[in-house]
């Protein structure tokens, strides 16, 4: 199990392929599924994990129609699932501590509280794009009692822009043998790009923060 997570977290299908050949398509589902349904798994691969898929599903490994629905289905599953779990739950999630350690950081629902002070019911739909956000953000909003139909709509519509423009993005990028050839620069290259709100958000924090 844990060499299956180390080589998810690297993106290597060509590895997962060659060893779980067609359960690829569970394993997708169970990453989007939990990176947007549990809240104590914010750092699974989000972004370049679509790419990723939409790359190998150009390259014939997948067959790419069925992969967008699946990925869209997990997406909004996660979402939903999350959402009920913070309004039936609530804070009492935040109390939870796994080795001694809080299970969920109060720095990343501030970190959402924020991101909704500023956007509003958008965030559901923006959050799709923002690590971690898109974690906490239907969290919180299951907590907040956010009307369901709107948070629902909402969901749907960022789910499959999300899922759309990501898989797609890898399957028509996938024809430039450059990118065929570097999938792992890439993938980083995404990353850094999903984390760099957060990076100038920081940037901005530290600025505003008054000098001990």
């Amino acid at each position: 199990m844990k060499e299956l997570f180390t080589h998810i977290l690297h993106l290597d299908f060509e590895w997962l392929f060659s060893n779980y050949d067609r359960t690829v398509y569970v394993i997708l589902f169970l990453v989007i599924f939990i990176e947007t349904g549990v809240v104590a798994f914010p750092f699974l691969p989000g972004d370049s994990l679509l790419f990723t898929a939409g790359l190998f599903a150009r390259l014939g490994y997948m067959d790419m129609s069925f992969l967008v629905l699946l990925l869209f289905s997990a997406a909004v599953i996660g979402d939903n699932s999350n959402y009920w779990i913070g309004r039936m739950v609530g804070l009492r999630v935040l109390k939870l501590k796994f080795g001694g350690k809080d299970l969920v950081k109060q720095e990343y629902l501030d970190k959402t509280h924020s991101f909704y002070g500023k956007y509003g019911v958008k965030t559901i739909i923006m959050a799709r794009f923002v690590p971690i956000v898109r974690t906490f953000a239907p969290f919180v909003a299951g907590i907040a009692e956010m009307n369901y139909k709107k948070f629902l709509t909402f969901d749907i519509i960022g789910g499959a822009i999300w899922i759309l423009s990501l898989t797609f993005a890898g399957y028509f990028l996938g024809e430039i043998a450059w990118i065929r050839k570097n999938i792992e620069l890439v993938a980083l290259g995404i990353i850094f790009l999903s984390v760099l709100p957060i990076i100038i958000e920081v940037i901005k924090h530290k600025k505003k923060s008054p000098l001990p």
